[in-house]
This record gives structure tokens, C-alpha cells and sequence, in this order.
């Protein structure tokens, strides 16, 4: 049996990159694989976080053998965890990156794991450089890049940045982001909407996740000024924790008179209710100004949702356009016609149908597939 180590965030912390890695490790344990998750004791100090907490209020995974080990600001720590991990001698080491910040820390850990010459360490890129950037992507990624043999980009956009890096050309490979299938069942409306306390008579629009300027929620605000939309019933749904001055968003609220069409739900929306949020919405709306790829997506294809996403990163790889939703410019009015166009046209039910078939591209043994293959042809 092949022992398979992941280091990166999973529970008690909370998040789209601990769902990932979780649902990873849990993927591979059903394929027969010996797998350990090594997170953090600490993953951020609180002034670099800004959200309301780190941490998850639900339950641990079960069967899942996660070893709280990492301290991301502490070298100390790395070298001694990554000396941890090298006397284990697993086949195959997962080492997770998102963001610059993480760069020391992995990298140190796989140095230390590197030195048993046994183990082959399969760097999985989420974002390669973020969304929201700063003088340490210019100074932290090749050492990250450096210490890894192999690696997966979740989207062709991350592809071509890991490339920027890489002066060796390791081995490397595209493999999008899978559905996420662990949020439950799809609920009927009505039964999601009474459970979320929302009037039946309305249609509803879903922005979903945690609020930064990049997730573009001010384009949707201002599509939804649009007259073509203050003639439809629909409201706006907006489920996630601000992460940044909530401000800007009320004015837009308050400067087009969108209090009535306008839902906040403002808070981290926990995987026990995540299921009512999409049952409840008819669609979608992802309108980022930057982007690789996005986990919220693939909650979507999960629940069967047509999306409306804008031109950017890799959302259109995953979105075919007037197939499983909407590809647009990033322009209010465009956001607008695509969501006119949507409930007008009665494009509900063909793009639901459309979802189902092409969700069967996001299935996580493609992405272990993927990995393994890395590993399998590392040096």
C-alpha cells in the first residue's frame, strides 16, 4: 500500500482550501491508499487574517488522520516537521500552495523530506500569484518552486504563471479543479427557501463566499440599478463573511435603492448549510475582476446551478458560455443582460441539463489520477 502524505490546511481550520485537501486525502483513501494530513498548530497570526476566525465549529472528518504539526512562521518548526515526514519515507507527499506567505514554510518542509531520496513531493498550485498582490510574490515563489519535483495547476492561467517560476522545467500538468460533493443534497426550492427564511414568491441570484474587492460584488450590486432586472422578481442572495470594509457595498445598497432586493446573509456559511443556500437560488453570480479558478464553481456544478462568471483566469475554461451559464465582460450591464437574458428566455431547465453532463469532467479520481502520474514519472 502506498503511503501518501498531504501538508496544508484541513481541519480544525476552516475553508476552501482545507475542504480541498480533505476531500483529497479522503479520495485517496478510497482508492486503498495509507494517507496522513499534516496542518497547522498555527497557520496565520491573527493581524494577516481577516476574517472573524480561523477555525471550523463543525466536526472533524471522519476516519481522516490528521497531525496538527506546522507552524507557518517558525523555521524551527519546518525543519523539524519536515524531518518528521522524511523518517515516515511516504512514496508521495502532497504539498498544497495558494498564497506567498506559505512559500518558506513549504518549501522548507519539502527540503527536509527531500533528503530521505526517496520521497516524490507533487506540488498542487491553487493560485500561483493572488488576486491581491504584494512585494513578497516577487521574492517567495521559486523558493516554493524550487524544493517541489512535480506539479498540478488547477487551471491553465496557473499553468503559465508556474511556468514564470520554474527555470527547470519540471514535470507538470493541468487537471481542473473537481466538483465539490460533500455539501449534501439538492433541496427543493421552496424547502430551502422556508428554511432560509426567504419569501417563495421571489427568484433568487447567489453570491457566495467570503467578500474581497477582487470577487467583483460591487458588479453585481450595480447590475442589479439595472432597470432590465428592477422589472424581474429577483433578489440578490449574498451569503459570506466580509473579509474587508463592508462600506463600499452598503453605499452601493443605499446610493440605488437596492435595500428591498438585496439579502445579506453575513457570515461564514458552515458545509452543514451550504446545501440551502444553492437549493435556493436559481443562478450563480461570480463576477471577479481577477481569477485562476474558483471552488464556488464547482459547489455549483455540484448542485446542478447555472452560473454567470466573467471573462477572466480560468472561469471560462470550466463555464461553457450559453451552455451551463454566462460568460461576460466585467461590466455591470453586461452582468445585467446575461441575468435578463437568463430568466427571460427560460434558460433554467436546458442549463441544468447542460451542468449535469458536463460536471463529469470535475471528478476527483482525475485528479488523483494526475497526481499519481506526477509522481510516477518524477526522477
Amino acid at each position: 500500500m502506498k503511503k501518501i502524505i498531504i501538508v496544508g490546511t484541513a481541519f480544525p481550520y476552516r475553508g476552501g482550501i482545507a475542504a480541498f485537501n480533505e476531500r483529497l486525502a479522503q479520495q485517496f483513501m478510497s482508492e486503498g491508499y495509507e494517507i496522513e494530513v499534516y496542518t497547522f498548530t498555527l497557520q496565520y497570526p491573527n493581524f494577516l487574517f481577516p476574517g472573524k476566525t480561523q477555525f471550523s465549529n463543525g466536526e472533524a472528518p471522519k476516519n481522516l488522520k490528521i497531525i496538527r504539526r506546522v507552524n507557518a512562521i517558525s523555521p524551527v518548526n519546518w525543519v523539524k516537521t519536515g524531518k518528521e515526514i522524511c523518517k515516515k519515507k511516504p512514496e508521495l507527499v502532497v504539498v498544497p500552495y495558494w498564497m506567498s506567505f506559505m512559500a518558506p514554510c513549504m518549501g522548507t518542509i519539502a527540503t527536509q523530506i527531500k533528503k530521505n531520496k526517496y520521497s516524490k513531493i507533487v506540488g498542487l498550485v491553487h493560485n500561483m500569484l493572488p488576486h491581491e498582490p504584494s512585494f513578497i510574490d516577487k521574492l517567495f515563489p521559486a523558493y516554493y518552486i524550487h524544493n517541489i519535483d512535480a506539479f498540478v495547476a488547477l487551471s491553465k492561467s496557473v499553468l503559465e504563471d508556474i511556468n514564470k517560476f520554474d527555470k527547470n522545467n519540471k514535470p507538470k500538468a493541468f487537471s481542473p479543479h473537481p466538483v465539490y460533493d460533500h455539501y449534501g443534497a439538492l433541496l427543493p426550492k421552496s424547502e430551502a427557501k422556508h428554511a432560509l427564511g426567504l419569501n417563495q414568491t421571489y427568484n433568487y441570484v447567489l453570491f457566495f463566499g467570503f467578500i474581497r474587492t477582487y470577487k467583483g460584488l460591487d458588479l453585481l450590486l450595480e447590475a442589479f440599478a439595472d432597470d432590465r432586472i428592477k422589472k424581474l422578481s429577483i433578489k440578490l442572495l449574498i451569503a459570506g463573511e466580509f473579509y474587508e470594509n463592508e462600506k463600499m457595498y452598503r453605499e452601493i445598497i443605499e446610493r440605488n435603492n437596492l435595500k428591498n432586493d438585496v439579502l445579506l446573509f453575513n457570515e461564514f456559511i458552515p458545509d452543514s448549510k451550504v446545501n440551502l443556500f444553492f437549493s435556493a437560488c436559481d443562478l450563480v453570480g461570480q463576477p471577479y475582476k481577477t481569477a485562476t479558478q474558483s471552488g464556488v464553481t464547482q459547489i455549483a456544478y455540484h448542485f446542478e446551478k447555472p452560473m454567470i462568471v466573467t471573462n477572466v483566469g480560468g472561469l471560462a475554461e470550466i463555464v461553457p458560455h450559453e451552455k451551463c451559464g454566462y460568460v461576460v465582460e466585467l461590466n455591470p450591464k453586461k452582468i445585467a443582460e446575461a441575468i435578463a437574458n437568463f430568466y427571460i428566455n427560460n434558460k433554467e431547465t436546458i442549463f441544468i441539463e447542460n451542468c449535469k453532463t458536463e460536471k463529469e469532467k470535475f471528478t476527483w479520481d482525475k485528479m488523483t489520477q494526475t497526481i499519481l502520474h506526477l509522481g510516477d514519472v518524477v526522477k
